[in-house]
Formats: structure tokens, sequence, C-alpha cells
């Protein structure tokens, strides 16, 4: 297989799983506490090692996906925290340690599973949207730009909400 065959293979696979994760965030509502958080715990690593991962340069095309809205607005990722927040009920705050005010503070600072879910949905979301809306052909653009939010904010977010999930499975239902 050639290196851009692989890279092609990379950012469809790749695509498929920020779908799945979309997926797992939008219909948090029906699912099973457990089965929520079982089923972050399985996307997160593998989201966070794919980005870190992948450098993309070369256009790709990809087969349908399923539909989505158009692009994250305000209300919508509202409506996906809210139902994320309700489903981990007192689970969802835990203790934020890289919190930049935090070496600043007398007190802990607090964060929400939900809202770090949220954070990571909205640029997940719109790359593909971006994907899906132009059948393909952007997805190198769309990969980049989310790379480019990835590294900038939302791998700590991932790795901190991942740490928090960790800790609700394993010693919140014990």
């Amino acid at each position: 297989m050639t290196e851009d065959n692989n890279m092609n293979r990379r950012l469809i696979g790749l695509t498929q799983l920020a779908v799945e994760y979309c997926s797992a965030c939008e219909n948090a509502r029906e699912m099973e506490r457990e089965d929520f958080i079982d089923r972050m715990l399985d996307l997160l690593p593998r989201l966070y090692w794919e980005f870190f991962d992948i450098s993309a340069d070369e256009m790709v095309s990809l087969e349908e996906f399923p539909d989505f809205n158009d692009y994250v607005d305000e209300d919508y990722y509202e409506s996906v925290r809210r139902h994320i927040e309700v489903l981990l009920g007192p689970d969802d705050t835990f203790l934020e340690t890289f919190e930049e005010d935090m070496k600043y503070s007398d007190t802990p600072i607090a964060a929400s599973i939900a809202e770090c879910l949220a954070d990571i949905f909205q640029p997940l979301f719109n790359f593909v949207s971006i994907v899906k809306d132009t059948e393909g052909d952007r997805i190198v653009d769309a990969f980049l730009d989310c790379k480019g939010d990835f590294e900038a904010y939302w791998s700590q977010t991932l790795c901190n909400v991942l740490r928090a999930l960790n800790h609700v499975k394993y010693r919140g239902f014990e």
C-alpha cells in the first residue's frame, strides 16, 4: 500500500471515529450512564492518538456519512452539554488541576465533564460537517483546522476529562 493510500485510509478512519464520538454525545440522553462512560473511555484515547499522530498532506474522498446538522451553534452545544450533565448527575463535576487560575487560587477549581465533552464535540462536529458538506473534498483542510484546535486547546481538555471519567468509572461505581 502506498503512503498516500495509507494517509487516505487514516483520514477516513479518523472521520469515522469523529462521527462515532459525535453520535455518542448526541445520543447521551438515550444511553445508560455506565455505557456512555465506557463509550467515552473507548473513544477519547483513540481520538487523542489519531490527532496526535496524523499529519495530512493529500486530498482524499469519502463515502457517505450520517446526516448531521450544519455546524454547532450555541443552542446545539448547550443541548449536548445538558444531556450529558443530566446523565452523569453529581459525577459531572471534577477538580481541575491544569486550570491556569489554579496556581493563584486557595480553593479548588471545579470543571464539568459534560462541558469538556461538549468542548471536544464542537470542533469534531464541525470537522465532520465540513467533510460531509464538501463530499470529502476539503478533508485535509478540515483536518488541519481541527488539529490546530486540538493542539491549541482540546488536547488538554481531552486528557483532563479522560482522567475524570476514569475516576467516575473505577471510583464512582463502588
